[in-house]
């Protein structure tokens, strides 16, 4: 640790002595907003809550359930494809994950990101993406080709990652010049195999590892890696390097919510391997990211909808008849019921196993098919100015501390390009509840107060700066509460026949969702609304 943080560190904690406790500077006019999107609807729907009768009838040929990025997906293919006879049921919180919002600072409005937060350069396999990008400018040119060329300013700009070990801020997140030559070489030694797996191809002639993952190589070698944790994969390969295990420990919760403990090895690897997308005018491995996040894309999609196919509310029950479905529908008019020829249940299958009677009759037991649920925190703090950094390593985009239990904090008006910093800045923090069971931690997050979780998203902020930084410079925090964030693949995953059948379904009802593929990126939501959406074509 370097002289001036050692001293900004004594100044904090002196000041801090003098207080009865942390919370007087909470209390300090700071408000603290708490969202629990989907909560109550959720749970109304788990304790089987009666449900009434409805008060009118909609008909219409293709009903779409849920507004997150699958459901979005098929309503776009829909509407492209000439189909004016859909209805989009937008769902407890529309957008999904995908969802952003806003925090008014004195000088105006700053967006920000309620969910996910960046998307990865779109790989061959992902044409439908690779589509909606270049409809909605994101891509610029050549979007088919092996590199299309994207607009600069989706792609993340320098710096674009660091993390805090050992006291120093060091660019990216492995901190392999700060450790001893035997790490270092681990570190070498597992970056070169990942990158020479995303080139390689199993017996049947298809990549190892593929965005979506049914596209990946059904290789028996491989897909034996499904049946052992990453973390015992990664020390029976020889990877002891604690440095290591501690990044893709952080790999492993932000991408699936858990740790490398619980997470599949053949999903560890599918994470460095599979996606492989390429550009002209940025290096291999960019991201690229907007202030909010993933919610202007998923409102490109939206905008594909006309306001008269869109019902604010969402299912409660959706049954098979004669003629295809019936589903009563909680709107802001009253309980609805819909008739369609076919139902799209773009909802997460923790959902539909509540709204779906005949899921069961699909062959999927939410009991042994549902695959666990990450709980999550996705926290938004509006400060006053930027807290104070070191001389000589500038803010990044993405700011990570070694080993915490949360994963960093990302930069909303990092993108903004402007000759001076602007005067008020929003720090999106995210924190997956990675150290207990998905039960206990929802558990956990349904009842904590404010303050409580305050303190779980605040985590990184306050190691990075100290309290007394951070509370000066905060001028609100909101914070979203995920109970059900995201699914984790752990192992077992690519077996699961549940998932399977659902993928399979082409009767009355469809199912489009990340949960399908086992975990919950972007890309595979498009795949599996674009399939629902061709099936109901």
């Amino acid at each position: 640790m370097d002289r001036r943080r050692w001293i900004q560190a004594g100044l904090a904690a002196g000041a801090l002595a003098t207080l009865p406790g942390c919370r007087q500077l909470r209390d300090f006019g700071i408000p603290i907003t708490v969202l629990r999107p989907g909560m109550d609807a959720g749970h109304a729907l788990r304790d089987a809550t009666a449900l009434p009768a409805p008060t009118r009838e909609i008909r219409c040929g293709v009903a779409i359930l849920g507004s997150g990025i699958a459901g979005l997906s098929a309503a776009w293919r829909l509407a492209k494809e000439g189909v004016d006879d859909f209805l989009l049921v937008e769902g407890p919180e529309p957008l999904g994950n995908a969802a952003g919002g806003e925090m008014m600072s004195p000088t105006g409005p700053i967006p920000h990101p309620r969910g996910a937060h960046y998307l990865p350069l779109p790989s061959m396999e992902s044409a439908t993406v690779r589509e909606i990008l270049f409809e909605q400018g994101v891509i610029e040119a050549d979007p088919f080709a092996e590199r299309p060329r994207f607009a600069e300013t989706a792609l993340v700009h320098a710096p674009d990652e660091r993390l805090l070990f050992g006291g120093q801020w060091h660019e990216g997140l492995l901190p392999t010049d700060a450790v001893g030559p035997v790490e270092a070489a681990q570190h070498r030694r597992f970056l070169a195999f990942v990158a020479e797996l995303t080139h390689r191809r199993g017996g049947d002639g298809k990549r190892l590892f593929c965005v979506p993952v049914v596209e990946s190589s059904h290789d028996a070698d491989w897909q034996r890696l499904d049946g052992v944790p990453f973390r015992d994969w990664l020390i029976a390969q020889g990877y002891t390097s604690p440095t290591l295990h501690a990044w893709l420990d952080y790999v492993c919760r932000d991408e699936y919510g858990a740790g490398s403990d619980r997470v599949s090895a053949w999903f560890g690897l599918h994470y460095f391997a599979s996606r492989g997308g390429h550009a002209a005018n940025a290096a291999d491995g960019a991201l690229l990211t907007w202030p909010d996040g993933l919610a202007g894309i998923a409102r490109g999609l939206l905008a594909r909808v006309p306001a008269e196919r869109r019902l604010p509310g969402h299912a409660l029950r959706v049954d098979e008849t004669r003629n295809g479905v019936a589903i009563l529908c909680l709107t802001l008019a009253g309980i609805v019921r819909i008739h369609a020829r076919r139902a799209i249940c773009a909802m997460p299958l923790h959902v539909a196993a509540h709204v779906v009677p005949m899921i069961r009759e699909r062959g999927f037991d939410p009991a042994r098919h549902l695959p666990p649920q990450a709980p999550w925190l996705v926290a938004n703090f509006l400060l006053d100015g930027f807290p104070q950094e070191s001389d000589d390593e500038p803010l990044a985009w993405d700011n990570v501390i070694h080993a915490s239990p949360g994963l960093g904090w990302v930069v909303a008006t990092h993108q903004l390009i402007r000759a001076a910093r602007p005067a008020h800045t929003v720090f999106t923090t995210y924190r997956a509840l990675a150290d207990a069971s998905p039960t206990d931690a929802r558990q956990r997050l349904a009842t904590a107060s404010a303050d409580e979780l305050l303190d779980l998203a605040g985590v990184d902020l306050r190691a990075a700066y100290g309290e007394l930084e951070l509370w000066r410079r905060t001028r609100a925090v909101e914070i979203t509460v995920r109970g059900h964030g995201m699914a984790t693949p752990v192992p077992g995953s690519l077996a699961n026949a549940g998932l399977a059948a659902l993928r399979a379904a082409d009767g009355p009802v469809l199912f489009a969702h990340a949960d399908l593929s086992g975990y919950s990126v972007f890309e595979e939501a498009v795949w599996w609304g674009e399939q629902a959406a061709r099936k109901a074509l």
